[in-house]
C-alpha cells in the first residue's frame, strides 16, 4: 500500500467528522446489520461521552481525535486524548508520574489512546480494511510526534489487542502486561452445562451462592433495547453515584450519557436490575458486541447477600450463553471473579516516553512486571475452579 501521501488532522470534536467516516475505520463490520466487534470505539459511544461532558473541557479529557487520511479518504483514526491526570484509565502509572515529577520534569499533560473509563481490550489504532499496514503506521507516528512536537512526557495507548501490541513494540513502543478475569464459553448449552465443568465444590458454592441471592425478597428483571425506559436510568444512576463516589470520589459519567446511550445504542445494552419492596436497589449494566458481552458498571442502594455475584457475574453468563457470545470481560480487577469462572487473562498496553533515561529505566521495570504478570496468570489458573481436564481444553 502506497504510504506517500499521508494527511494527518487533530479533532477537537467527533462533531468535525462523520459518523459514517468514523464507523467506516472502527467498525466495518456492521456493514452486514450486525453488531459491531467492540460497541467502545463506535462513533456513538465516543460521542456520547463527549456530548455528555463526561470527556471535554474541566474532566481531564481533551478529545484531540487523531485522523489520517490518503487522497482526501479518511484510512484510520485513533481516539486520541490530551491527560491532565491519570484517573480512568485502569493501567496505572501514578508512580511513573510521581518518579518523573520528584525527578523534575513534568509528567502532565500526557497523552492516551484509549477509550475513557472503559477497561476493555480492543483496537485502538482504527483503520479502514485494505489500509492495515499504512493506516496503522501514519496512526503511530502521528501521535508521536503530537507528543514530541510538544514537549510532552509520554504517549499511552491503553488495553489495546495482542497484534497491536506486537506491531507497537516492532516500532520501538514499551509493552506492558496486566491481567483481568473473563468467562469463556465453551459452547455451553446452558448455566447447568457451565456448572458441569466445574469441581464440584465450586460447583456447590456457585449453586448455593445463586439461591441465596434469588432468594433475597425481590426480582430480578433483564432489560434490553426498547424494554429500558427513563425509570430505569433514573436508578441505575442513584447506583452508578454510589458506586463511583465509594471509587473515584465523584462518577465518570455524566447523566447525560445514559440518556444519549439510550436513544443510540439500546440495542447494544442489557441492564439487569434487582427490585425490592417496589423499588429497584441494585443493578448491573453490560455493553453487547457480536461476541462478547461486557461487564461495565454495578451499584445498589441496599445490601442483599450474593446480590452483586448473580446481577454482575452469573447473569452475565446466562446472557452469554444465550447471545452465542464466545465470552464475558468483566471489567477490572478482582480475583473473587477466579471462583465464580472468570479465568486470568493477559491485557496489553504500549508507551512512548519522550525522556530516553526514564524510557530506559521504565522499560526495565515493565520487563520485571510482565514477568510477574505472566507467572501470576499461571498460577491463579492452576487455582481456578474448573476441573482439571476442563482448564486443559480452555487453555
Amino acid at each position: 500500500m502506497d504510504s506517500t501521501n499521508i494527511e494527518l488532522r487533530i479533532l477537537q470534536s467527533l462533531e468535525q467528522i462523520t459518523a459514517e467516516d468514523w464507523d467506516s475505520c472502527a467498525c466495518p463490520e456492521t456493514q452486514d446489520g450486525g453488531a459491531p466487534v467492540d460497541p467502545f470505539t463506535t462513533y456513538r459511544f465516543l460521542y456520547a461521552l463527549e456530548k455528555s461532558g463526561s470527556v471535554g473541557p474541566g474532566t481531564g479529557w481533551q478529545p484531540q481525535y487523531l485522523t489520517a487520511y490518503q487522497n482526501g479518504q479518511l484510512i484510520a483514526c485513533a481516539p486520541l486524548y490530551a491527560k491532565g491526570h491519570s484517573q480512568g484509565e485502569y493501567v496505572f502509572d501514578h508512580n511513573w508520574a510521581q518518579a518523573y515529577e520528584n525527578a523534575g520534569g513534568r509528567y502532565y499533560p500526557k497523552l492516551q489512546i484509549a477509550v475513557p473509563f472503559t477497561p476493555a481490550t480492543g483496537r485502538r489504532f482504527l483503520v479502514r480494511p485494505g489500509f492495515e499496514g499504512v493506516g496503522h503506521n501514519a496512526l503511530v507516528q502521528g501521535a508521536v510526534q503530537l507528543g514530541a512536537e510538544n514537549q510532552l512526557s509520554s504517549l499511552h495507548i491503553t488495553f489495546c489487542t495482542k497484534e497491536e501490541r506486537d506491531m507497537g513494540a516492532e516500532m520501538g513502543l514499551l509493552v506492558r502486561s496486566a491481567q483481568q478475569f473473563h468467562w469463556l464459553n465453551q459452547n455451553y448449552q446452558n448455566f447447568d452445562a457451565f456448572l458441569a465443568s466445574l469441581a464440584s465444590r465450586k460447583r456447590k458454592n456457585i449453586r448455593k451462592e445463586r439461591k441465596t441471592a434469588q432468594s433475597f425478597g425481590g426480582e430480578i428483571h433483564v432489560l434490553r433495547g426498547e424494554q429500558i425506559q427513563p425509570e430505569h436510568w433514573d436508578a441505575f444512576w442513584h447506583f452508578y453515584q454510589d458506586t463511583g463516589a465509594r471509587k473515584w470520589g465523584t462518577p465518570y459519567l455524566t447523566r447525560a450519557f445514559f440518556d444519549l446511550v439510550q436513544d443510540t445504542m439500546r440495542h447494544d445494552l442489557a441492564l439487569v436490575l434487582a427490585k425490592h419492596g417496589g423499588h429497584y436497589v441494585a443493578g448491573a449494566l453490560n455493553f453487547i458486541g457480536r461476541d462478547c458481552l461486557y461487564g461495565r458498571y454495578w451499584g445498589c442502594v441496599e445490601d442483599h447477600p450474593c446480590l452483586h455475584f448473580e446481577l454482575c457475574y452469573y447473569q452475565a453468563i446466562d446472557l452469554a450463553i444465550d447471545m452465542g457470545l464466545s465470552r464475558v470481560e468483566a471489567g477490572a480487577q478482582g480475583q473473587h471473579k477466579l471462583a465464580r469462572g472468570y479465568l486470568p487473562t493477559e491485557t496489553h498496553s504500549l508507551h512512548w516516553i519522550a525522556d530516553e533515561g526514564f524510557s530506559d529505566a521504565v522499560a526495565r521495570y515493565l520487563e520485571a512486571e510482565r514477568a510477574a504478570v505472566e507467572e501470576e496468570i499461571e498460577i491463579l489458573t492452576d487455582y481456578g475452579p474448573f476441573r482439571k481436564a476442563q482448564v486443559e481444553e480452555q487453555e
